[in-house]
């Protein structure tokens, strides 16, 4: 109980920024009363709660959570040490799992369950954390037009012959961040400055909007190319959207060398965790089939569970390589990227 109004005191002093529930039970009776798991997640989607009520309903297992942005959790949880009411901490960056990480609050976890069923490259080596679900970052183009001739990777874009033909949103962005870390990674900083600043050549228009926007506007014919989440696209699968979707044509890039960017929801115990059992349980639960086609279908991402297929308007924007960049490796280069993003000007 004293963990529980601990969390609870904890949501109320996150203010705006948090939204807490007292817990998610399933219809009808849980197996037992099996105590409680405190969750503090980045993930605001509608979907999320029919996982805390199925997870409660197979396990009798409560589900507290509060919700907030991933960097405020990360300062709370370090802030609250080992007094921390905090069981699962849940992000949707890779690079704020590798910040979680350097801020030492994420815990080992020996699971043979979880190992199983995340593919190696998406988790931590240490198994401090764990993908639980994917989307690619990948360039489109007005189908009107035609694929631009000689466009095929993320470095392609910074061309000169794009000049004037590109749309993007606000370098702020945690895509683009992330995006631009894996770049200084793979060529290193004065390649990745270079293509920073050959792309803002390139614009169309100063960077506005979101993915959703901006793939609006390549449909539209405001500008040719764009770079956007797969999940984004997805969302135009169907309805009277589906005339966007079929306005825009589709590059997975990188193919022939380090595959396609791709960012990540994760999740990892917190090392104070006062329900550490409870905590590995609702990670396993996670990496479930029920669990993946809830957390991958309810935005439109691919599961990271083997085995698992992502829905059908995800499935047919098609296959591709994925970069195997880890999440360390994209966190650890973010700080880098805005600074060159600044230089660059791309606001």
């Amino acid at each position: 109980m004293k963990k529980l109004l601990l969390a609870l005191a904890a949501c109320a002093s996150l203010g705006g920024l948090a939204a807490c529930s007292e817990g998610a039970e399933g219809d009808g009776a849980a197996p037992t009363d099996a105590g409680e798991v405190n969750v503090y997640t980045a993930r605001h989607y509608d979907t999320d709660l029919a996982l805390y009520e199925d997870f409660t309903k197979t396990t009798g297992i409560k589900v507290n959570r509060i919700e907030a942005d991933a960097d405020a959790l990360i300062e709370r949880i370090a802030a609250e040490g080992e007094f921390s009411p905090a069981d699962v901490f849940v992000t949707v960056d890779a690079g704020r799992l590798a910040r979680a990480e350097e801020a030492g609050i994420l815990a080992e976890v020996d699971s043979p369950v979880l190992q199983e069923r995340i593919p190696a490259h998406l988790r931590d080596p240490k198994n401090r954390w764990f993908a639980l679900t994917t989307r690619a970052r990948i360039i489109i183009y007005n189908k009107a037009k035609g694929q631009p001739a000689g466009l095929a990777t993320y470095e392609d874009l910074a061309k000169p012959e794009f000049k004037g033909r590109i749309c993007m949103r606000s370098s702020s962005s945690v895509y683009n961040i992330a995006l631009l870390s894996s770049i200084i990674a793979h060529d290193g900083a004065a390649k990745a400055e270079s293509w920073a600043k050959g792309l803002v050549a390139n614009f169309a228009r100063p960077p506005q909007g979101n993915d959703m926007s901006n793939i609006e506007a390549v449909a539209a014919g405001e500008c040719d190319i764009s770079l956007v989440n797969t999940y984004y696209l997805a969302r135009f699968a169907s309805g009277e959207k589906r005339k966007v979707l079929d306005g825009v044509g589709i590059i997975f890039p990188n193919q022939a060398t380090t595959g396609a960017h791709v960012n990540m929801s994760g999740a990892g115990v917190v090392k104070s965790s006062p329900n550490r059992a409870n905590a590995v349980k609702f990670l396993e639960y996670l990496a479930s089939d029920t669990a993946q086609q809830l957390l991958a279908g309810g935005n439109n991402e691919y599961p990271t569970a083997k085995g698992v297929a992502a829905t059908s308007a995800v499935e047919a924007l098609g296959s591709f390589k994925a970069d195997t960049l880890s999440a360390a490796e994209i966190g650890k280069g973010q700080p880098q990227a805005v600074t060159i993003f600044n230089r660059a000007g791309w606001n």
